[in-house]
């Protein structure tokens, strides 16, 4: 069992929480995803803000291609490791 983590990166909260959501209806995952804001040092302002929806994935069996289309729905992307 490997310790894979994927990452999608959101233009905000609201792709973010959707994504999360659907992600177990598109990928069959039990189990649910973390939610992390990551702003760039200095700015506190929400706007500026980027989410990231954080998925382990410890039996590699999501297909990264399949993730970057799906984190793209919402004008997002999925972070090489």
């Amino acid at each position: 069992m490997s310790d894979v983590r994927h990452v999608l990166v959101l233009p905000d909260r609201d792709a973010a929480e959707e994504a999360a959501a659907a992600l177990g209806q598109r990928f069959g995952t039990d189990e649910e995803p973390q939610l992390v804001r990551d702003a760039l040092a200095g700015e506190d302002d929400a706007e500026d803000a980027q989410w990231l929806v954080v998925l382990r994935d410890e039996e590699d069996r999501l297909d990264p291609a399949e993730l970057d289309a799906f984190a793209a729905q919402w004008e997002g992307w999925r972070e090489e490791p």
